[in-house]
């Protein structure tokens, strides 16, 4: 009897844990007698005639612990199915096709995919034409609402918090004003955690549009009252309180958020007088090796799978609530995004120990 197959890929933007996940599938397959096969560059791999390797423990042995996905990932190509927060492509039948195909020519079983939303929506197509197939959710921003989190968020979190300690001492020894911009597009939790963990003053999220004479205002305040510099944590997302929000076009047409850190930047110099400077976080949150929360999680994750095909639950995402490792239908899952509530708790611990939002 020849030994089951199944199929796994990382897509989407990498993250700390990804290899996590990787290692876990593997070891929890091997217990099974299944054999793992790894696609390379996420669901490019699967086109013909498909760009795969075998995964076992000796070749995943080590990489718990490193960053990024041995895999490779991508974001662009045939497959991708996110143009924008809550909506969708589709992707074209000849290429599911194309998918398909391969995966039957390889004999798999099922296919496990690692990515975000827009992965995830990719993932809900090939399940619908009929691959068996298993999601893990993974995105740094900790915005999919299905999962009360996500592995690669505590690492991110840990990266921009250091990343504030680090400005504390120079914004403190040249009484300056120091903004640190973080990942977040339409979700303020990086921003907000490493806010709260790096003792920020002013704390600017999607979620809550601010307002600039409030910030400029609340600066020469603390002036005022001895504190001669300021940290300012924003997420690339943040809109003012009118709905802008700062972007620019790439040479391929593509709208990217950014530039909201320099504006404030520009904006706090002039009407406050006092030396101010920023920091672009960008893809440091993305790289090097993953927490111990975020490795653990990965892994946990990764059993999941498994487990999951092991009982047949295709079309079904891995999802941890309330510390337990559990399981939703992908199609419940993609499209609802999780963002920070003005009104939860978060934000409240956050507004008693007196940062402000800007509103």
């Amino acid at each position: 009897m020849n030994k089951k197959k199944i199929g796994v890929l990382t897509s989407g933007g990498d993250c700390p844990g990804l290899n996590a996940v990787l290692r876990a599938i593997v070891c929890a397959a091997t217990e099974l007698d299944w054999e793992v096969i790894g696609f390379r560059d996420g669901f490019e791999g699967m086109l013909p005639p498909g760009d795969c390797c075998t995964l076992t423990e000796a070749n995943t042995s080590g990489i718990m612990q490193v960053g990024g996905t041995i895999l490779g990932t991508t974001n662009r190509g045939h497959f991708t199915a996110k143009v924008d927060a809550g909506k969708k492509k589709k992707i074209p039948p000849t290429i599911i096709e194309q998918a398909l195909e391969t995966c039957r020519k390889l004999d798999l079983y099922a296919v496990v995919v690692i990515g975000g939303d827009g992965s995830m929506n990719t993932a809900l197509q090939l399940y619908q034409a009929g691959l068996p197939v298993i999601g893990v959710p993974k995105t740094i921003d900790n915005d999919l609402e299905a999962t009360a989190m996500t592995f690669g968020f505590d690492s991110a979190v840990t990266c921009a918090t250091d990343a504030l300690d680090r400005l504390h001492t120079t914004a403190a020894s040249h009484k300056r004003v120091m903004i640190l911009q973080v990942m977040g597009r339409h979700a303020g939790w990086i921003a907000l955690w490493s806010g709260l963990a790096g003792g920020a003053n002013i704390v600017l999220i999607p979620e809550i549009p601010f307002n600039l004479e409030k910030i400029i205002a609340t600066i020469r305040q603390r002036d005022q009252a001895g504190y001669k510099s300021t940290m300012i944590v924003v997420a690339e997302g943040a809109k003012t309180a009118n709905g802008h929000q700062w972007h620019h076009v790439n040479p391929q047409g593509e709208w990217r958020l950014g530039g909201v850190g320099e504006m404030l930047c520009q904006e706090i110099e002039k009407h406050t007088g006092k030396e101010t400077r920023t920091c672009v976080l960008g893809h440091l949150q993305r790289g090097g090796d993953p927490t111990n929360l975020d490795r653990i999680l990965g892994m946990r994750f990764g059993v999941k799978a498994v487990q999951l095909i092991a009982q047949k639950k295709f079309g079904m995402m891995v999802s941890y609530q309330n510390y337990d490792v559990q399981d939703v239908p992908i199609a419940q899952a993609v499209h609802h995004l999780k963002k920070v509530s003005p009104d939860g708790q978060m934000v409240e611990t956050a507004r008693a120990l007196g940062i402000l939002f800007g509103d």
